[in-house]
């Protein structure tokens, strides 16, 4: 219910992970024998994870890993990767630039042209290793790269912004019209980013396969505090997944919510997934793989705005593997690894055999969640610094 703020204006209240908590169910279950696969279009993945397309966390390689155990990387073709020949060089200068030189570095480094030839070399280096091609570009770009990413390979298109909406108006340029691209182009197609019901419903309708939902909480993003924009990713989530289940109760298509940011641990993908989402992305987690080419570091995806930068480079260390991080075993004891295995954990204690069953559990208001009894945890976590 909205709360008065001032004189004839009123604010809804919204919740973030850290502000809600899930009860145990009536049963519960072994977590060897729970389903954590989740399906987006008509294609299953045993882990329900994507790597967001940040160029700190997802190269050819890393792409190729994360198919390989059974989830799916974005890779940017917007970034580096595209627009240059030996993308790690450069990635290599950002993450030993000074934090006072870092943002016009990057700035300068996006200033390149992409190269078409690129686009099609990286689908087709991530097809011939036996990887999932699923690639991203900005909705200006979509209509260029979408033709040479699908001749070369390409399996999932995904079209991201900040926020996308199904109506754009522009007098520099003509907007993408996301009813024709979803409709002509050959592969299942992604939309995003959204965190309304209106906004979700009338971009279901234009007929992609998922829908990202999150503007604003990404570690590396600072579209909140330079735009002061955004919505906490529970309350998104949920009013996204109503979103969905109205479209198919209306059309008979189910289409994913993917939640996109936010999650720092395990605890908050589980929280994800029971507010309704199919899938989950995330960026700074993987960044901290030995296999992501940041080394540790990563950046916002709009950090290179030529004007306006909303993003920062961070550096969460380099953790472990991607398979620690995805399927342990954990060396750490802060929820960052094995992450399939807390939510096949969480899901059986909650009594729910598969991601459907999760959207179901009950969820409470908590805000003492994080603190209640763990004053030594806290202490000690502050003490180191962490």
């Amino acid at each position: 219910m909205a709360e008065w703020i001032g004189i004839e204006r009123r604010a809804r209240r919204c919740y973030g992970f850290d502000e809600v908590a899930l009860v145990p169910g009536r049963i519960t279950i072994d977590p060897q024998d729970i389903d954590t696969s989740a399906q987006i279009g008509d294609k299953k993945f045993s882990v329900p994870i994507l790597a967001a397309a940040m160029d700190g966390v997802v190269d050819v390689n890393f792409a190729v890993s994360m198919s390989k155990l059974g989830g799916l990387a974005v890779l940017n073709l917007d970034g580096v990767q595209t627009r240059y020949e030996n993308p790690q060089e450069v990635i290599d200068e950002i993450i030993k630039a000074k934090d006072e030189e870092v943002t016009p570095l990057i700035q300068q480094v996006y200033s390149q042209p992409v190269k078409e030839k690129l686009i099609a070399k990286r689908v087709e280096e991530i097809k011939k290793q036996g990887g999932i091609a699923i690639v991203s570009c900005i909705p200006q770009n979509a209509s260029r790269f979408a033709p040479i990413a699908v001749e070369a390979g390409a399996d999932f298109f995904v079209v991201q912004a900040t926020v996308i909406t199904a109506k754009h108006y522009s007098s520099r340029y003509k907007p993408l019209d996301i009813y024709k691209f979803c409709k002509e182009i050959k592969i299942p197609v992604i939309l995003g980013n959204c965190v309304t019901y209106e906004v979700a419903l009338e971009l279901m309708e234009a007929g992609p396969c998922a829908i990202l939902v999150g503007v604003g909480p990404g570690a590396a993003c600072t579209t909140r505090g330079v735009l002061g924009i955004g919505v906490p990713q529970v309350t998104a989530t949920l009013d996204c997944a109503q979103a969905r289940d109205y479209y198919y109760k209306k059309t008979g298509r189910y289409i994913s919510i993917i939640t996109d940011g936010g999650m720092r641990r395990g605890a908050d993908i589980c929280k994800a997934f029971a507010c309704g989402a199919d899938a989950v992305m995330i960026g700074s987690l993987f960044a901290g793989a030995k296999e992501a080419p940041g080394k540790g570091y990563h950046w916002g995806m709009a950090t290179s705005h030529a004007y306006l930068p909303r993003g920062t480079r961070i550096y969460v260390g380099q953790r472990g593997t991607l398979e620690q991080i995805l399927f342990g075993p954990a060396e750490v004891d802060d929820g960052s690894q094995n992450l399939v295995g807390a939510l096949a954990t969480s899901m059986g204690t909650l009594g729910c055999r598969t991601i459907k069953e999760m959207h179901d559990v009950q969820i409470i208001i908590a805000p003492s969640i994080q603190t209640e009894g763990k004053i030594f945890q806290v202490i000690q976590r502050v003490g180191m610094g962490k």
